[in-house]
């Protein structure tokens, strides 16, 4: 990969950022990823279904965080599926050498449902408008408006996916969150590992970007992409053979009143 924009090594700026979702001075956890490719029907037991619920659970916090959101699933004739949303966008900051640096959401654990699974309460996970900047600009820890530090570390309960000390390998569900299908919510690294290929597009207020990932894996850095004036996030992956299912985001609708959600086919 080039020297552009990347996710970099933690720095002064970075170490100060407080974790809520994901940790910022993670960037790929393989052994994570390696554990949930192993399992495929403890991560997804409902198959592209729950991949699905799994992208739409991250629209739906964003929904509840400005008061209402938008989310269009597509079916693609390759065989991928996009989720698309008109929320905020990725939380992505600059690090002390000026690089943008998002939120590790598709390569890392989310703290919430591995290291804290009692997790319900979403409020401290709402980042402010804009929070591409350096520290002290809105967003950044210790600004106003700046996200609280819930959920970030010490709490156990969930073993993380590649943690195979209980008897199955499966990971403890007690307490976890729950998505339309009936099983527990796990975040985005599920979607990302158990997909051939996952492109990340990301439109924030202050910059726009793309990244490709292939098996939860970043295979490009951030890519700039021009700006159109909106906000939001699409997510686009093409599910791993071995799981089963088609395009279904049933449930989904009355999910949450915050969040409105539509079903189609491309042409």
């Amino acid at each position: 990969m080039s020297d552009g924009p990347v996710d970099g090594g933690p720095d002064a700026v970075r170490a100060g950022w407080r974790n809520t979702t994901h940790d910022w001075a993670g960037t790929v956890d393989h052994a994570h990823l390696a554990g949930i490719r192993r399992a495929p029907a403890t991560y997804a037991p409902g198959g592209v279904r729950h991949l699905v619920l799994e992208v739409l659970a991250y629209a739906a916090d964003e929904a509840e965080c400005t008061g209402r959101g938008r989310a269009v699933v597509t079916a693609h004739a390759d065989g991928s599926v996009s989720v698309a949303d008109d929320g905020r966008g990725t939380d992505t900051r600059l690090d002390a050498s000026g690089r943008p640096v998002k939120k590790p959401v598709m390569a890392t654990k989310d703290l919430r449902f591995f290291d804290a699974p009692d997790a319900t309460d979403i409020s401290d996970t709402c980042d402010a408008p804009d929070t591409i900047g350096a520290s002290g600009a809105p967003g950044a820890p210790g600004a106003p408006g700046a996200p609280g530090a819930s959920g970030a570390s010490g709490a156990s309960g969930v073993p993380d996916a590649s943690d195979t000390s209980g008897a199955s390998g499966a990971p403890d569900t007690s307490g976890a969150q729950t998505l339309p299908d009936g099983h527990p919510r796990r975040g985005m690294s599920v979607v990302a590992a158990l997909s051939d290929w996952l492109v990340h597009t990301n439109r924030r207020a202050g910059g726009a970007w793309t990244q490709r990932y292939e098996h939860g894996i970043p295979v490009t850095d951030l890519t700039p992409v021009p700006d159109d004036g909106t906000t939001g996030t699409t997510i686009r992956f093409r599910p791993s053979a071995a799981l089963r299912g088609t395009v279904d985001a049933s449930g989904a609708a009355g999910w949450t009143p915050y969040l409105t959600v539509e079903v189609r086919t491309a042409d």
